[in-house]
């Protein structure tokens, strides 16, 4: 029996990753089975491309590499981590949590082409990774809703305030703007569950959003 895999998406900054290791500790609390991922992969060697392209070996601007080849790397990471690290643990009815997955592509490679065009770009998308690569299609995707300025203004935090440190997607305001419209999209066509995570142009605390991402999921888990 195959067990659920949801993912915590959300633009630059947004705490994917802390809340993703929130939801495990609460699941993990309730006797559930949970295992972490998240993406890229760093570790990973199959990675390499991903930090090269993110490095701005590529070219300096995200739109210097076509979303189909950017998604491409994205895509070769995963499917490494899926089968030599939690593929079986999935088939055996484990609940996989990932910070970033498929989605990720569909967010900001989306963002690179016009919105006429981002239907046929995600029927791709998703044919090659769920279907051709054969990695799973996640069972819920929690979309953690924040404002491109303050996605910005908490990155800039997280880099106390060095701008040098920042990849070529998290510099890139523009991108950052499209890449929220993209996720808008996304979450409204495919049913992504949606967390609102500021309040008057501020974070609302980790705890309350932990809370709402726990109710987001409350039919699932």
């Amino acid at each position: 029996m195959k067990g659920k895999l949801i993912v915590i998406e959300g633009l630059d900054g947004s705490g994917k990753a802390t809340q993703a290791a929130l939801l495990a500790e609460a699941l993990k609390a309730r006797g559930c089975r949970v295992m972490q991922v998240s993406y890229p992969n760093y570790q990973s060697e199959a990675a390499g491309p991903v930090k090269m392209y993110l490095r701005g070996e590529f070219g300096q601007h995200p739109d210097d590499v076509n979303a189909y080849a950017a998604s491409s790397l994205y895509a070769v990471d995963r499917f490494a981590d899926y089968k030599k690290n939690w593929q079986q643990f999935y088939e055996q009815g484990g609940i996989v949590i990932a910070d970033r997955y498929t989605t990720s592509n569909a967010v900001h490679q989306c963002s690179k082409k016009p919105p006429e065009e981002w239907q046929d770009f995600l029927d791709w998308l998703f044919d090659f990774e769920y279907e051709k690569i054969g990695i799973p299609a996640p069972d819920a995707v929690v979309y953690l809703r924040v404002d491109p300025t303050l996605s910005q203004k908490l990155m800039t935090g997280r880099y106390h305030g060095d701008e040098s440190k920042k990849d070529i997607h998290e510099k890139d305001l523009d991108y950052l703007a499209r890449s929220r419209a993209a996720a808008e999209h996304c979450a409204k066509a495919f049913g992504w569950r949606v967390v609102e995570c500021e309040r008057g142009g501020e974070m609302k605390s980790v705890e309350s959003i932990a809370q709402a991402v726990l109710h987001a999921l409350q039919d699932l888990v």
